[in-house]
């Protein structure tokens, strides 16, 4: 089984560097932008090439594997049963395109719903973040170290204003005393940045309130590696199959988050 899962990293990890280097080139030729849901949603041709890039290389290599990817190319994945890759070929599609930096491909295997590899790749500034269950938390080959813990006056924690201003899916007066307490607050632009930044100890915290699979499969498996908490806003576990709100932490911070700022 060992065996089995090296295996699998090892194609994993060349093929994220193969398509962080499609990425890049693609940044020099013209790219084609639509929206989604939304003005603020977007996609490009490049969020679906990479994305039909990772499918035809699991489905070659592993072809009795599942793909869950966001751009809706993968398998239609009604259960986590099996080994399923859960794929999202740019996180921070908006910075992709507005800033050509700040975005990241993010990927997770989970086995029968447990997470078993996650990956988030800095493309632009070739920051390969890597876990294994078991085996602990890399950057670029090399381990990071266990997360310690961290109380709020002196932690730097990741949100965005959406969620302390008016907006539909929390009242902001919930989190505006966390913010005022926290010695800082950075807001990044990508889900999968902020949590492999959380693994990697540059932030103390990320919090948001509606993420789907794709943002945070690679993130969950690296943070947990990494030593950290990852739950919804509410302390509960995520589920791989629906938007959750997302809560990830340093252990000791996410407890006196939970106690202090939201259950109250």
């Amino acid at each position: 089984m060992q065996e089995q899962w090296k295996e699998i990293d090892e194609h994993a990890q060349h093929w994220i560097k193969e398509a962080g280097t499609k990425i890049r080139a693609a940044l020099a030729e013209k790219i084609t932008i639509e929206t989604k849901a939304h003005r603020n949603d977007l996609v490009t041709n490049v969020d679906r090439d990479i994305e039909r890039f990772f499918i035809e290389k699991i489905r070659n290599t592993f072809p009795g594997h599942h793909v869950l990817g966001e751009e809706g190319f993968g398998d239609a994945v009604k259960t986590l049963q099996g080994v399923v890759w859960i794929i999202d070929p740019i996180d921070g599609t908006m910075n992709f395109v507005h800033q050509k930096r700040n975005f990241a491909i993010s990927l997770g295997v989970f086995e029968n719903g447990v997470g078993i590899l996650g990956y988030i790749y800095d493309v632009m500034n070739d920051e390969l973040y890597a876990a294994r269950k078991g085996a602990g938390a890399f950057l670029n080959g090399k381990p990071l170290p266990r997360l310690e813990p961290v109380s709020v006056a002196e932690a730097v924690i990741s949100l965005n204003a959406t969620w302390v201003t008016e907006n539909k899916r929390i009242d902001p007066k919930v989190l505006a005393p966390l913010v005022k307490d926290a010695r800082g607050t950075r807001s990044y632009g990508s889900a999968a940045l902020e949590m492999a930044y959380v693994a990697a100890g540059r932030l103390d915290a990320y919090i948001t309130m509606r993420l789907s699979p794709w943002d945070f499969a690679g993130g969950l498996v690296l943070v947990q590696e990494a030593g950290g908490i990852v739950t919804n806003l509410y302390g509960e576990p995520l589920d791989l199959l629906k938007k959750n709100s997302v809560f990830v932490s340093k252990p000791g911070l996410h407890e006196e988050i939970l106690q202090k700022y939201i259950q109250r």
